[in-house]
């Protein structure tokens, strides 16, 4: 005759792998961003030493040789891209910064958890771009000492598309963390993926009368889409002359057409998307 084991068992309760509860995942995951960016008072401070040095540094310096073009300062010229180039870094190390949690197991954790890879992946770019964004808001908020107004419709424009760049990066650190074993890797890969896409970007020069092989490689760049149309909002509350707006904010051309703002908007969203997917994808491989 086979004993009966008197001992009690616990009920395991596994939650349903609904919409919602996918929703819930990503919500933590940001809230775990949140928290992370909250307790690393010196992260805000460091990250905007390189804006604030473009800004104020770069821009003055520059000035000067711009000084006969008339009613634009090179520091106006620069703000939107200094404001680009303010989320750029930190979303990419949000997205990088996977490495760290694959190096101390907490990826594994997570992945092991009833919840999908989209839904932790997913999270993961909404707050580093959150991050990314908040930050940005210092750099904002020193708008009018290089001739941009306050404008409470410019604003809220502006700080959804640097969200919304913001993401794209996040979602391409995350990309490039997928296979990336060792943070030693991972620091000169975000300098190596990252630079050019500033620099091929138009974020400090402008985009008109660029020599050819330098126009199509930032037509190919996909965050020149994201910092045009953060030029194009600032550029369209200055009080400038035609001959200034064309030299200084021209636009994005294919073949001699102009490309409307929001298809360019449309392409970050897109790339955005599939970015995350590329990522998801690998990081299902691999892990």
């Amino acid at each position: 005759m086979t004993a009966v084991d008197p001992t009690p068992v616990a009920a395991v309760r596994v939650p349903a792998a609904g919409l919602r509860h996918q929703v819930r995942a990503a919500a933590v995951v940001w809230q775990r961003e949140m928290i992370r960016f909250g307790r690393d008072r010196s992260r805000i401070v460091s990250s905007l030493a390189q804006p604030v040095l473009f800004l104020f540094v770069l821009g003055t310096g520059l000035s000067s040789l711009i000084a006969s073009s008339g009613d634009v300062d090179f520091r106006t010229f620069l703000f939107p891209g200094v404001l680009a180039t303010s989320v750029l870094f930190t979303a990419a190390f949000s997205g990088i910064s996977m490495v760290w949690d694959r190096e101390f197991g907490f990826l594994r954790e997570m992945l092991v958890a009833p919840v999908s890879t989209t839904a932790i992946l997913t999270g993961k770019c909404l707050g580093g771009a959150t991050v990314a964004t908040l930050q940005s808001l210092i750099i904002l908020a020193l708008a009018p000492l290089v001739g941009v107004p306050y404008n409470l419709v410019m604003m809220v424009k502006l700080v959804g598309l640097l969200f919304l760049m913001a993401f794209m990066i996040c979602a391409l650190g995350l990309f490039l963390s997928a296979r990336v074993k060792q943070v030693q890797s991972a620091m000169p890969l975000v300098q190596l993926t990252i630079t050019p896409l500033m620099f091929l970007s138009g974020s400090l020069f402008p985009l008109s009368n660029l020599p050819g092989w330098l126009h199509v490689a930032t037509t190919l760049n996909p965050m020149t889409y994201a910092v045009e149309p953060i030029r194009s909002v600032v550029f369209d509350h200055l009080d400038l002359s035609p001959a200034a707006r064309a030299t200084f904010d021209p636009g994005i051309t294919w073949g001699g057409w102009q490309v409307p703002v929001p298809l360019q908007v449309a392409i970050v969203a897109a790339t955005c998307l599939v970015l995350l997917g590329l990522a998801v994808a690998r990081f299902a491989r691999t892990e």
